[in-house]
């Protein structure tokens, strides 16, 4: 059974996580065993609209097989779920149809249990040899890029991070040593881009070129930067899966009494851009919550069209985070004329990414907002 745990702790959010997707899982497979029910049913009975069974006593009675099936955790988050009466009913649906759920359901358990526990095998093993410190070194360290997302994605990334341990014990300057292996790793990727036939210098990422101007000054933006695929932008931009957990809950407490707007604000496919500015700032011990406090004092976020809301949050949440905390709320950060035309929806793509790339300073390999060098400041819990 998963214990509650310290707010913030990496390994209760790991597990959690991971109870998470386990019922995830189990939520997949029943939508497929119901989908295949549905469909033999059409076949026979064409025309004919369906009745799903009483919700009341299936949820009853299924709710006392999944806590039989599945261990606390998983079948706690299962049955508490918002959408467990109709699934329930689906289960007494597939009864009715000749399904045995004693066949059917302890199969789905199985399933749950070993994707929760594989997930959560990781994070139990860095917890359990003391060597989660060593991830934000590596990312304080390393700058964004292929190498560090590499190394942080790979399998084996807890016997890195147990050597990283046995190093420093020994005396040894485990930052030196990472410097030295971001060399090597960034020639090794040349080469295989080479062989691949691939730029040795590729252009900027479309995603990288638009989000040049107020949104990313100051922050170690990745030429490659992808959007699109939220968890590795995470990874890009150095913000693990813990901090944004914790930006995120601050977001809705920031936005509390507001949630429509800050599902909108979550849901903006900039966010991991404001996800990687809260992490900055807590690593110069900055009052994150503070500053997000500015959205509720100043609400000039909601003038403006409907479809364009979550955009005009995305803005705000940056202005109130680049904000000094005595500065007055109609303050706004300065815009950069150039990026904002490379970002307008009045230019075709094409002349939006050569405007963005005209802003770039004609440095090699260096994205324009590495602005600093060396390793950046511990990050701190923002209390």
């Amino acid at each position: 059974m998963v214990t509650s745990g310290q707010e913030g702790d990496p390994f209760a959010d790991a597990m959690r996580e991971a109870v998470g997707t386990s019922v995830q899982a189990w939520r997949l497979m029943m939508a497929v065993a119901d989908a295949v029910r549905q469909q033999r049913r059409r076949q026979r009975q064409k025309g004919k609209g369906e009745e799903l069974p009483p919700a009341g006593k299936a949820v009853n009675e299924f709710a006392r097989v999944i806590r039989n099936l599945l261990p606390p955790d998983i079948s706690a988050a299962l049955v508490g779920g918002s959408d467990w009466p109709m699934m329930a009913q689906q289960m007494a649906a597939l009864r009715r149809a000749g399904v045995d759920p004693d066949d059917v359901l302890p199969r789905l358990a199985e399933v749950a249990v070993t994707v929760r526990d594989s997930l959560a095998e990781n994070a139990a093993r860095v917890s359990r040899e003391g060597t989660g410190e060593w991830e934000r070194m590596l990312r304080e360290t390393l700058p964004a890029g292929p190498v560090r997302e590499a190394i942080l994605s790979s399998p084996t990334w807890p016997d890195i991070a147990a050597t990283m341990a046995r190093l420093d014990e020994r005396g040894v300057d485990v930052r030196q040593i990472l410097a030295s292996a971001y060399n090597v790793g960034v020639g090794v990727d040349q080469a295989v881009a080479r062989v691949l036939g691939a730029d040795e210098a590729p252009v900027a990422s479309r995603d990288a070129m638009l989000s040049y101007g107020p949104l990313t000054t100051g922050l170690d933006l990745p030429r490659d930067l992808d959007l699109s695929d939220r968890e590795r932008a995470l990874r890009q931009l150095a913000v693990s899966p813990w901090e944004n957990q914790r930006y995120t809950r601050w977001m809705l407490e920031a936005m509390s009494g507001r949630e429509r707007e800050a599902g909108l604000l979550l849901a903006a496919r900039q966010w991991p851009l404001l996800a990687a500015r809260m992490a900055q700032m807590e690593g110069e011990d900055k009052p994150v919550r503070e500053h997000l406090a500015h959205l509720l004092k100043d609400t000039s976020w909601e003038q403006g069209p409907g479809p364009q809301l979550g955009s005009r949050l995305v803005q705000a949440t940056n202005d109130a985070l680049r904000r000094p905390l005595g500065e007055a709320g109609t303050a706004r950060a300065k815009v950069n004329p150039t990026a904002a035309r490379s970002q307008s929806v009045s230019l075709n793509p094409t002349q939006r990414q050569a405007t963005a790339k005209s802003t770039a300073p004609a440095e090699s390999g260096a994205a324009p907002h590495r602005q600093a060098s060396g390793p950046t400041p511990n990050r701190k819990k923002t209390r």
